[in-house]
């Protein structure tokens, strides 16, 4: 063999790579089908997240003909080093660049009750409180609320980071336990009836499958699969027990494009020299596997 059949070998084994994920990416769409003409809220800690960490999923539930609303709350500006309100319109700018319909449709929290922090944890009972205020009706909340009636809420679904953070960023640990606490006050206010609200987690993974990017692709699938009927396990509310939300490689909207010229045009102060690591090797970028949280008051 050749000096340049060798050369070209890797070329070719990711080019055969590339080909398989794109046949993947529709067929997981059929296996796993997305959510349609939801309400959904987007829970971040930091300004960069919903690019870093969602951005296939805020892609795929933004399609047009998907139906869905989509939000984004932001519990934080950012302001470790003093950039908050330029990192606060970088964000809106994201969201817009990934889908969003309008500047309002993009919440952004400046309290010292959620300090952009390394060695902090915010308290679960005040990001449920806060996510209450936000979402559910006032009369919901109310004492003699009736038993009888089904409780409602201003959105559908929930999504945000598991319980290890996707990089166990003290921050993102803590939406995970306030968005929890969120879904049993919920049904502890309303005692025999679902949750109107049906909470998604995006799953951590091991340094070596964080960053194989869209290589990550079988590993992903068979952890699913793994799982069983736990996986495919619906909610109350009918809808999947895990989502999976895979962008294009190359062109559309729908795409890895798309989420790098988030980070890379919209987060222009966060473009230090890792990020481009990220950008280029993590699997975020591409793929996001979620599972629904079967809550118990």
């Amino acid at each position: 063999m050749d000096l340049f059949s060798v050369a070209s070998f890797p070329f070719i084994f990711l080019g055969v790579l590339s080909l398989l994920y794109a046949y993947a990416r529709p067929a997981t769409q059929d296996w796993f089908p997305p959510l349609r003409n939801k309400r959904v809220c987007l829970l971040i800690a930091h300004p960069d997240d919903e690019a870093m960490f969602f951005a296939p999923t805020v892609l795929a539930l933004t399609r047009p003909e998907s139906g869905n609303h989509v939000k984004i709350l932001c519990l934080s500006t950012g302001n470790a080093d003093g950039l908050g309100e330029t990192r606060r319109r970088e964000l809106v700018k994201s969201a817009l660049l990934l889908g969003l319909r309008h500047e309002s449709d993009v919440l952004v929290i400046d309290s010292p009750d959620f300090p952009d922090s390394m060695t902090t944890t915010w308290d679960k009972d005040g990001i449920s409180k806060l996510l209450s205020s936000s979402f559910v009706p006032r009369s919901a909340n109310a004492s003699g609320a009736a038993r009888d009636e089904a409780p409602t809420a201003a959105i559908d679904v929930l999504i945000t980071f598991d319980g290890s953070g996707i990089s166990s960023h003290p921050n993102h640990i803590s939406l995970y336990h306030g968005a929890r606490a969120f879904i049993q006050a919920l049904l502890r206010a309303n005692p025999g009836w679902a949750s109107p609200v049906d909470l998604y987690t995006l799953t951590s993974v091991g340094i070596v499958r964080k960053y194989t990017s869209f290589l990550d692709t079988l590993a992903t699938l068979a952890t699913v699969l793994f799982r069983g009927s736990e996986a495919r396990r619906p909610s109350d509310q009918g809808n999947p027990g895990t989502l999976i939300n895979m962008s294009s490689l190359f062109g559309g909207h729908e795409s890895y494009g798309t989420a790098r010229r988030a980070m890379t045009e919209a987060h222009r102060s966060q473009m230090v020299w890792f990020r481009w690591g990220w950008i280029l090797m993590s699997r975020y970028m591409v793929i996001n596997d979620l599972r629904l949280e079967h809550v118990k008051a």
